[in-house]
């Protein structure tokens, strides 16, 4: 059985995994970009144990092709989100590093109380 810090860390994970591959190819414009943000918040924060996501495309890093649209990368989120099991949350992100679209763990809280009665 996993702890309920390491089940939120892992939901975490799961989330920003599935959320890359499943919207990476999207047809994006800068003019859209703020829908398909919601659109990406509104469809993740339906998942069990997402207490809370925020999504922001960099609309610097699209290139229109000859149609006058771009394709989601990876390179263009930037997504934190915070998932809760029990008493144990996780904030994680998904962000450029360098040439690299890196998922982190930025904190992780539990907040059970050890009993210390035999």
């Amino acid at each position: 059985m996993t702890s309920d810090s390491e089940q939120a860390i892992f939901e975490a994970g799961i989330k920003l995994g599935a959320l890359y591959h499943q919207w990476v190819g999207t047809p994006i414009s800068p003019q859209i970009a703020e829908v398909i943000e919601e659109a990406i918040e509104q469809a993740v924060g339906l998942q069990p144990f997402v207490e809370e996501i925020t999504v922001r495309l960099d609309t610097r890093k699209m290139r229109p092709n000859e149609f006058g649209y771009s394709e989601l990368t990876g390179l263009m989120f930037e997504v934190e989100l915070e998932t809760r099991c029990n008493g144990a949350s996780c904030r994680a992100r998904l962000a450029p590093s360098g040439d690299y679209p890196l998922m982190t763990i930025l904190s992780l809280h539990d907040t059970q109380t050890v009993s210390d009665h035999g």
